[in-house]
């Protein structure tokens, strides 16, 4: 068996299809909320987005992209994990990274999305706004939360 070698690395175009597995794997895994024509119409935008306009960085588990995390104006925009590498604290491994070189201390989760909420107020995020719809204009309420400074 191969051991884990962990690493955080900066997003490159050639990362591109394997990161868009991983975030379907992850999307299908977590957001059962979603309804499925949003879910397509969702991936069919990520199929041409520039992830070069966000602060993106992979985490790499050897040479398999097990997660990523983007970021925009010192908000989280998006953090996914491979289903194999959830409960393994990989999510906090990237919004600790996040925090700490990117200065982060905005996240918008999906309301819906429990665990993604349980999981950012653990790490002290607070809810400081509610949204009916997502930044896309779609049904689905947004939690805007902050870290609050020490």
């Amino acid at each position: 068996m191969q051991q884990s070698d962990f690493s955080i690395r900066s997003y490159s175009n050639q990362y591109k299809t394997a990161l868009l597995q991983v975030w379907e794997a992850s999307v299908i895994a977590t957001h059962e909320f979603l309804r499925r024509e949003d879910f397509e119409s969702i991936r069919d935008m990520l199929q041409s987005f520039d992830f070069t306009q966000l602060q993106v960085f992979c985490l790499f588990n050897n040479d398999e992209l097990a997660g990523f995390i983007g970021v925009d104006e010192k908000q989280v925009e998006m953090l996914f994990l491979s289903p194999g590498y959830f409960g393994q604290g990989l999510g906090k491994k990237l919004m600790e990274y996040a925090i700490e070189e990117l200065h982060i201390h905005k996240v918008d989760v999906n309301e819906q999305n429990t665990a993604a909420v349980a999981f950012y107020k653990r790490l002290g995020f607070m809810v400081y706004q509610r949204t009916e719809k997502d930044g896309m204009g779609m049904n689905y309420p947004i939690l805007k939360m902050i870290l609050p400074a020490d």
